[in-house]
């Protein structure tokens, strides 16, 4: 577990429940292709840092989105410090940074600390058809 209290390594599902907290998966330069390019469902990933406050007030948003999207949305996180390559890829340049996968492929990307409202218009749109 980092110093975020998410779980690093973490297999398909997107949520662990770590007593009274659910906990959201976190992706690597390793396990990025396996399990956000490779995931049976869409995945909405979280280019982030420790040291980002937005990031952190983003986090309880996301965990939201993981319990309700749950059978039909991956969520996970990636840090960006620890994972240049991955963070390259995709052309992140801030954070927070979201981006949808949909059959391994980004189909939205959307930068700054979203309010809920927006985040679930936006993937309203894509996984209405998933």
């Amino acid at each position: 577990m980092d110093s975020r209290g998410k779980i690093a390594g973490m297999g398909t599902g997107g949520l662990r429940e770590g007593g009274n907290v659910t906990e959201l998966a976190e992706v690597d330069d390793r396990t990025f292709e396996a399990e956000v390019l490779q995931a049976g469902l869409p995945v909405l990933v979280e280019f982030g840092a420790e040291w980002c406050q937005p990031c952190r007030q983003l986090e309880p948003i996301l965990k939201e989105l993981a319990g309700e999207w749950g059978g039909r949305l991956r969520v996970v996180t990636l840090d960006i410090d620890a994972n240049a390559n991955t963070t390259m890829r995709f052309g992140i340049m801030g954070v927070p940074a979201l981006l949808l996968f949909v059959a391994g492929q980004p189909v939205e990307q959307w930068n700054g600390f979203q309010p809920k409202r927006r985040i679930v218009e936006r993937l309203s749109a894509h996984l209405s058809t998933t």
